[in-house]
């Protein structure tokens, strides 16, 4: 409940843009999905890897559609794909985004992440969020970076949590997955204030591995 004692916050008028990026880290590089990645994403694909995912990515043909519909979102400017590269090796492992991006309001979410079985318990997922969140705070001068996971989703639950993301609350029948599943969505938050004690958090997770 707000009271007059709240302190009111200001922060830029200028609409959100977030342009293609390639993002550099010790381990892995996110670069700009492209249809040049349809059949490394398909080969790393397997269909328990989406059990909590609205869809399930089994072949060339679904991850074709799949990278189709999400450079159409980065047209409209809603959604900003990328690939999930390791960096030794420069093998794709994996697929993330900045998606909900709230051009008028400063805002954005990360998600749609999905990696290969083989990188999972790995530096993979912790860096590929920190240069993330590092690029929304520093550069793109976001206000807040919110995170959403299928409410039995556990493992992912945890890995947000572990990130120092807030749990927000659960939004509770909010999508249809898998041919009529019902999702409830469980959502997180880091807002830009909190980001120097998230980032320092991270970094000392990134060095520890």
């Amino acid at each position: 409940m707000s009271t007059d004692s709240d302190p009111i916050h200001h922060r830029e008028l200028e609409p959100l843009v977030i342009p293609p990026v390639t993002l550099e880290g010790m381990a892995v590089r996110l670069e700009p999905l492209t249809m040049r990645h349809v059949a490394a994403l398909a080969e790393v694909a397997e269909p328990d890897i989406f059990e909590h995912f609205p869809q399930v990515l089994r072949t060339a043909g679904d991850m074709e559609t799949y990278i189709t519909t999400a450079l159409e979102a980065a047209e409209r400017g809603v959604e900003r794909p990328f690939a999930i590269l390791e960096r030794e090796t420069g093998a794709v492992v994996g697929s993330t985004r900045y998606l909900d991006i709230q051009r008028h309001h400063r805002t954005v979410e990360i998600g749609n992440t999905w990696l290969a079985k083989r990188v999972w318990r790995s530096r993979v997922n912790t860096e590929s969020k920190y240069l993330l969140l590092r690029h929304a705070f520093e550069e793109l001068k976001v206000m807040r970076v919110q995170l959403k996971t299928d409410r039995r989703n556990t493992r992912s639950r945890a890995a947000i949590e572990r990130l120092g993301a807030r749990f927000e609350g659960i939004l509770r029948q909010h999508m249809l997955v898998r041919g009529g599943v019902v999702r409830d969505s469980a959502y997180y938050s880091i807002l830009d204030g909190e980001w120097p004690e998230v980032k320092a958090g991270l970094e000392r997770k990134l060095t520890e591995r």
